[in-house]
């Protein structure tokens, strides 16, 4: 195969007058090196990886470029490192923990792969492929080459060997010149797939318009339901459904069913990532209002994006006067609203540490308990009076304990003051709503939530993620919807969605990134052998874990 290099350079962002981004949000340079293949196509030789949203899971732990992905080949098989005997094949038939390898970037531009057993894949001098290293050196190294047709998908050639990684029935094999369709590799991210979506060039943020009909790269602050994305994987490539759900098409139009327009392959451009259409054009947000569309068929720093962990933001209703906990009126955190708007928006970042929660305003303020009890959002950094203990009420309320041991209660004028003894007052409780989670993804330790094979029954046990529409109810219910339109309620040995009557559920947040579910009678949803998904009991320390 014949490569030929060429550097592209990074326009400058045409919104001149962008705000200064903040230090989450610091941009950094990259330089794109496109190749042209002879063999396969054209083919475009990556420099450098992307780590998604740099932080968190889509990484894995505490390595910044690095992430979680799994390696199909031509034959719709998973590159499988087997738990014993370090033996690896390509036989693995969907996404689970031995399909499961993390990606490292390593030196000038090069990069190397992980088993779930911490070992390295590896070609010595004869081409034979091993993972057995808890090393890693140059013979753990792949220089990446990406299909430029429609599939996008991925040569992997070692840099020792300088042959092509594929494989051969159970065997891998390191021996071929030239990629073919043995050595053609898809990319299947194993990521929570909703996240938020941002600009390089614009230095913004992607979320509806407010027509719902388009997606504009606009947002200082990824805040609200209209800036939460889906990534589905379809087809060996990636759809963005919206939280109103519908799907992005190539013409920048939003429409209700996923089709070929509305498929795009990834391709990651040293530590950002750019979407490519069928045509071979890529998503840009375009004019003055930033359509996000496709129009160029070269990637500069218009066309590239980073993808970043949507974390959960909630709205508390006050329990005593139903009324929305706000910062409308200023640093005074007070529960006097009727209406949800951005000022009555909060997100939740859970500290690990603590087991407890920082809540934070669209201002960057975080909640803070003062001197004399009141809580006030006037911090700019997180203290510990700033971290708050969610209890979770049997009624599907929550109340916030203090870092005074004290919680948080409504006072007659709605002003929030950390001073109740126990959550039992009515007034020290407060309803709960996930309000940037319209669209749901679930997973288990089985799997992720979708349907049995031909039925409308759940199951937590499928490869692919079935997306749930979430809908609000009263007193911080909500109601969970599948694609089929058709509502879940309970039945017998599970769960159904096939109700015209929506059934009232409460979600409770445990963990940073997990959650359980309960109905209105306190019964937790649970998961069973083989994919069982049903009721149990309403014993909370019995109630599963589940990963959104």
């Amino acid at each position: 195969m014949v490569f030929v290099a060429v550097t592209t350079h990074q326009s400058e962002p045409q919104d001149v007058g962008a705000a200064e981004p903040t230090p989450l949000q610091l941009e950094r340079e990259y330089v794109v090196s496109v190749s042209i293949g002879s063999q396969l196509g054209h083919m475009s030789r990556l420099n450098g990886v992307n780590g998604l949203n740099g932080c968190g899971e889509m990484n894995g732990p505490g390595s910044s470029g690095c992430w979680t992905i799994g390696l199909i080949n031509a034959k719709a098989k998973y590159l499988t490192a087997e738990t014993f005997g370090f033996k690896i094949n390509a036989n693995g038939v969907s996404l689970k923990k031995k399909q499961m390898w993390t990606l490292e970037p390593a030196e000038k531009d090069l990069i190397a792969f992980k088993s779930h057993l911490d070992k390295y894949l590896s070609v010595d001098q004869y081409g034979n492929v091993t993972c057995e290293s808890e090393d890693r050196d140059v013979s753990c190294m792949f220089e990446v080459s990406v299909t430029d047709d429609e599939h996008g998908r991925w040569a992997l050639r070692n840099v020792t060997r300088g042959y092509f990684l594929g494989a051969a029935g159970d065997k891998l094999i390191c021996t071929a010149k030239v990629p073919t369709d043995a050595e053609l590799w898809t990319i299947h991210l194993a990521a929570r797939p909703q996240v938020n979506l941002r600009s390089l060039g614009r230095k913004r943020y992607a979320h509806l318009n407010e027509e719902g009909t388009e997606i504009e790269v606009d947002a200082n602050v990824p805040w609200g339901e209209d800036t939460l994305f889906t990534l589905e994987f379809r087809d060996n490539k990636y759809a963005i459904h919206t939280s109103n759900n519908m799907y992005l098409s190539l013409d920048g139009k939003l429409i209700s069913q996923c089709t070929r327009d509305s498929l795009f392959c990834l391709e990651y451009h040293h530590g950002s990532l750019a979407l490519r259409d069928h045509q071979g054009q890529y998503l840009s947000p375009i004019g003055s209002r930033a359509v996000l569309k496709s129009r160029s068929n070269t990637v500069t720093k218009d066309e590239l994006f980073a993808l970043e962990d949507s974390l959960p933001q909630a709205s508390f209703g006050a329990v005593l006067n139903t009324r929305y906990v706000s910062v409308k009126q200023g640093v005074d955190v007070t529960a006097n609203q009727e209406e949800i708007s951005d000022h009555e928006k909060f997100q939740l970042e859970y500290d690990g540490a603590t087991k407890r929660w920082y809540v934070r305003t669209m201002q960057d303020k975080y909640w803070t308990l003062e001197a004399g009890g009141g809580i006030q959002a006037n911090a700019n950094k997180p203290t510990s009076n700033a971290l708050f203990t969610f209890h979770w009420q049997a009624d599907g309320s929550v109340a916030f304990q203090a870092n005074n041991g004290k919680y948080i209660a409504t006072k007659k004028s709605g002003h929030l003051f950390a001073n109740a003894d126990s959550p039992d007052d009515e007034s020290a409780r407060f309803y709960f709503y996930l309000i940037n989670r319209p669209v749901l993804v679930l997973k288990g330790e089985q799997g992720f939530v979708g349907y049995k094979v031909n039925t409308l029954k759940m199951e937590c046990n499928k490869a692919n993620y079935e997306t749930i529409r979430v809908e609000k109810g009263d007193q911080g219910q909500v109601f969970f919807r599948g694609q089929q339109g058709g509502y879940w309620h309970a039945c017998g040995d599970g769960i159904m969605a096939d109700s015209e009557v929506p059934e009232g559920f409460f979600i409770e947040l445990r963990e940073a990134t997990r959650m359980c579910l309960k109905n209105s009678s306190g019964q937790y949803i649970v998961t069973e052998k083989n994919g069982g998904f049903k009721l149990g009991d309403t014993d909370p320390s019995r109630a599963t874990l589940w990963e959104f």
